[in-house]
């Protein structure tokens, strides 16, 4: 539920919503993602949380990153940290966790209304600490993927939850072939 006079507060963790809209097949319009939470209320901000490969001379995820820093998102990026496993395999790690609960925290002030989109359940205490400063919190995620994308217990304490299938028509686009987002796909969130 969303009242056209309430402020809101956008913040997006990049990996989880591009993990959850592939196991749904299809990709994300950013743009059509951002008009249309400003139809639903006043859109005070909109931030998007990615990690990025620094050491490659050219990163699949950068087009992205640029193209939405230019469109009205505010980018909060960190470089990944690149390691090997046990196994020998190369792996990528770039947790935003902190980044984006501490901003959630700082803007919980000056809005009536945020929208989290990530199931990642370590989020579940954020999202109550938000809600005791008088701020309702809707998750956009999906539990109609295999497994679903959302923690139950962070589903339980929203406010709101929406479905991202339900969103396919309003924010969705046919994911393009071939994919290489290297870092979104690959992040660990250890």
């Amino acid at each position: 539920m969303f009242y056209r006079d309430e402020r809101l507060a956008l913040f997006i963790d990049g990996a989880n919503l591009y993990a959850a809209a592939k196991a749904l097949g299809f990709d994300i319009d950013y743009k059509l993602l951002r008009q249309e939470f400003m139809r639903r209320g006043k859109l005070v901000r909109a931030f998007y949380y990615t990690a990025l490969l620094e050491s490659e001379d050219y990163s699949p995820i950068r087009p992205l990153v640029d193209w939405l820093q230019y469109n009205g998102f505010t980018m909060v990026t960190k470089p990944a940290k690149e390691y090997t496993d046990s196994l020998g395999r190369r792996k990528v790690k770039g947790n935003m966790d902190i980044e984006l609960a501490v901003d959630a925290m700082e803007i919980a002030g000056f809005v009536d209304h945020i929208v989290l989109f990530s199931g990642d359940g370590d989020f579940r205490p954020l999202v109550e600490a938000i809600q005791r400063k008088g701020v309702r919190v809707s998750i956009v995620s999906t539990i109609r993927s295999q497994p679903p994308m959302i923690a139950d217990e962070l589903r339980r304490q929203a406010d709101n939850f929406i479905e991202l299938e339900e969103l396919r028509d309003v924010v969705g686009r046919p994911p393009r072939e071939p994919r290489t987002e290297a870092v979104a796909e690959t992040v660990d969130h250890v």
